[in-house]
């Protein structure tokens, strides 16, 4: 058999280079397609049939009149009030204002059960038969530590999106109060894409000789969302309750009263909702 030219060192490693680019992979491009618009909407929405006019909108932080009113202020460029970080974080967190002055106090009654009522001093603008509707104490074996009660406040809000959205439940961290809370907020996290699920206000009442006190469009809890693109801006909106969102929501309401684990049942949540969730409110329309 005849042999082949004599090949220099230099172009065998150069062969050997050759071989080895065409062996390689593609190029994974990072490259991800853009999405329909250059915000991701969410859609809020008050879900109840009784004075539903009590319960505010959503507002930003960085929206609040004493926060844009900082920023202009602010003579150095490196103020706090001007910092990109910070700026970044309030536009993606919302405070939910309180809807009525909550004035509560922990007793106990004749039989040594603990109960919530209104503090006496007459300062909650609830009534007691009306308080009983939106107020409530968990059973003692579902308390996250015997020692604390918990209470829960109803909260109807509903959020909504068409792509994938993550709610966070927050205390509001930005807010100073001359009574601070005698416990602290139990948060929550959840996927409003596909579990657009009534909201609740749960506080562990870690001091119990003291009361509740928040007053009417104080912040009664903050939410900030994640979004696939964390840089992505975010617009919020107010939603209609149409015929597919009631029949969704219908079907993920009061799944804690049968299975636990209710994280489990998001696929099957994503399989079964329809194409479109967020319709816009006709008053967001206009505006």
């Amino acid at each position: 058999m005849p042999e082949g030219p004599l090949k220099t060192p230099g172009a065998a490693r150069a062969a050997a280079r050759g071989a080895s680019r065409q062996a390689r992979p593609a190029r994974l491009s990072l490259d991800r397609p853009r999405p329909a618009s250059r915000f991701c909407e969410v859609g809020w929405l008050v879900d109840t049939d009784k004075s539903a006019l009590i319960y505010g909108a959503p507002r930003a932080l960085g929206r609040r009149p004493e926060t844009l009113e900082a920023a202009q202020a602010a003579p150095n460029a490196k103020a706090v009030a001007r910092c990109p970080a910070l700026a970044d974080l309030e536009a993606k967190v919302f405070e939910i204002p309180c809807p009525v002055d909550i004035v509560l106090k922990l007793v106990q009654d004749e039989k040594g059960q603990l109960r919530v009522v209104p503090s006496g001093d007459g300062q909650s603008s609830v009534n007691r038969q009306h308080l009983a509707q939106m107020v409530f104490l968990l059973q003692r074996e579902r308390w996250r530590d015997p020692r604390y009660p918990v209470v829960q406040i109803a909260a109807p809000y509903r959020f909504v999106a068409d792509e994938e959205v993550w709610l966070n439940q927050l205390p509001p961290y930005d807010h100073w109060s001359g009574t601070p809370w005698p416990g602290l907020l139990i948060g929550g996290r959840f996927p409003i894409d596909v579990w657009p699920r009534s909201l609740m206000w749960a506080m562990e009442w870690r001091d119990t000789g003291k009361p509740l006190v928040i007053r009417r469009g104080e912040p009664w809890f903050y939410l900030r969302f994640e979004t696939r693109e964390p840089a992505r801006p975010l617009r919020l909106v107010e939603a209609e309750m149409t015929e597919a969102l009631r029949r969704h929501c219908q079907a993920l309401d009061g799944v804690t009263n049968y299975v636990g684990q209710t994280f489990q049942l998001f696929a099957e949540a994503r399989a079964r909702r329809p194409e479109r969730l967020l319709t816009k409110a006709v008053r967001s329309k206009r505006g």
